[in-house]
C-alpha cells in the first residue's frame, strides 16, 4: 500500500494512492501514524469497497508522508563508500545520531540556508518508519518485522557545525529547521525489494550520488534491531538508515548555496525535488 499527506503545511489530508488516485482516509485514521499501523486491513477493504472519498484537486502540496514523529534517529556511515569518502573505516557497529523532529518537511519544501550555514551538503537516504513499539528485540528478523513502512529522505548536513565545530557529536549539525525533506509517499515494505533499491541525486541536474540499498553496511532488519537494544522505538517514530558516497563533503563537489535546486529518489519510492534558499537573521 501507498499513502501520502496532501495540502497546506499544518493542514495535510491523510490519503491512500490506489490505481493512480488518491483517497481521503480520515474516516479511518485521523493521520498516517500508529493510529494506521493497525488499520491496514481496513484501508484496504475500504479501497475495495470503494468506499472512500477520492481527492481530485492535483494541485496540492504534498507533505511529509507521516505525521510528526516522536524521534528521528539516523544512522551513520552506513555505506563502505561513504565512510571513505569522510575519512573513517566502515564502522563495526552502527554509528547513532538524532535529528528533531521539526527537521521533517516535504519532499518538495523549500530548504532554508541559515546565514551563518556555510557547508550545507545533501545526503539521499532510504527512511523507516517503525509499526509498533519495540524494546530488545531478540532478532534482526523481528526488526525487519517492525517496519511499517519507508520512504524517501535528504538528511541535509551543515558540515561545520556537525564536524568542525561539534564537540565531539554529530547533531548540531542535522537539527535546522527543514533539513529532512520526507516523501513523497509512505511505502509498505511487501511493495518493493527493500533489499535492493538505487538510490540517486543530484544538484542543479548534475548527478551527485547513485548506490543501492544492497551495498548498506548493516540492513534494515539490523538497524532496528540494533536501536532497539539502546532505546525504545514507538510507532510513527522514522529512522534515517545512512547514506551513499558522493556527497559535498568528499570534497568533489561544492556545498549548497542559495537557488541550488537538489533531487533525489529511490526506486519504487518516488522523488524529491527542493530548492534552497537563503535565510538571513536566522542567528
Amino acid at each position: 500500500m501507498r499513502f501520502a499527506r496532501l495540502g497546506p503545511i499544518g493542514q495535510e489530508t491523510p490519503v491512500a494512492l490506489h490505481d493512480g488516485r488518491a483517497f481521503d482516509i480520515r474516516s479511518i485514521a485521523s493521520d498516517v501514524g500508529a493510529e494506521l499501523f493497525d488499520k491496514l486491513d481496513d484501508v484496504r477493504a475500504a479501497l475495495d469497497a470503494g468506499t472512500l472519498p477520492e481527492i481530485t484537486d492535483g494541485d496540492l502540496r504534498v507533505g511529509a508522508p507521516i505525521a510528526r514523529p516522536g524521534a528521528v534517529v539516523c544512522i551513520g556511515m552506513n555505506y563502505a563508500a561513504h565512510a571513505a569518502e569522510s575519512g573513517s573505516a566502515p564502522p563495526e557497529q552502527p554509528v547513532i545520531f538524532f535529528k528533531h523532529p521539526n527537521t521533517v518537511v516535504g519532499p518538495d519544501d523549500d530548504v532554508p540556508l541559515p546565514d551563518h550555514a556555510k557547508k550545507l551538503d545533501w545526503e539521499v537516504e532510504l527512511a523507516l518508519v517503525v509499526g509498533k513499539p519495540v524494546w530488545m528485540l531478540e532478532s534482526p528478523e523481528e526488526g525487519r518485522a517492525a517496519i511499517a513502512g519507508i520512504t524517501v529522505a535528504d538528511d541535509l548536513s551543515e558540515r561545520t557545525w556537525q564536524i568542525e565545530i561539534s564537540g565531539g557529536q554529530w547533531s548540531k549539525g542535522k537539527a535546522t529547521p527543514g533539513s529532512t525533506p520526507l516523501g513523497p509517499v509512505l511505502v509498505t515494505p511487501d511493495e518493493v525489494d527493500i533489499d535492493n533499491l538505487r538510490l540517486t541525486s543530484s544538484v542543479n541536474g548534475e548527478p551527485r550520488q547513485e548506490s543501492s540499498t544492497s551495498d548498506l553496511i548493516f540492513d534494515v532488519g539490523t538497524i532496528v534491531y540494533e536501536l532497539s537494544q539502546y532505546m525504545q522505538l514507538d510507532a510513527g517514530d522514522l529512522i534515517l538508515t545512512g547514506t551513499p558516497e558522493g556527497v559535498a563533503l568528499s570534497g568533489r563537489f561544492p556545498y549548497l548555496v542559495d537557488g541550488d535546486v537538489v533531487e533525489m529518489g529511490i526506486e519504487g519510492l518516488g522523488s524529491q525535488r527542493h530548492i534552497v534558499r537563503r535565510v538571513t537573521g536566522a542567528r
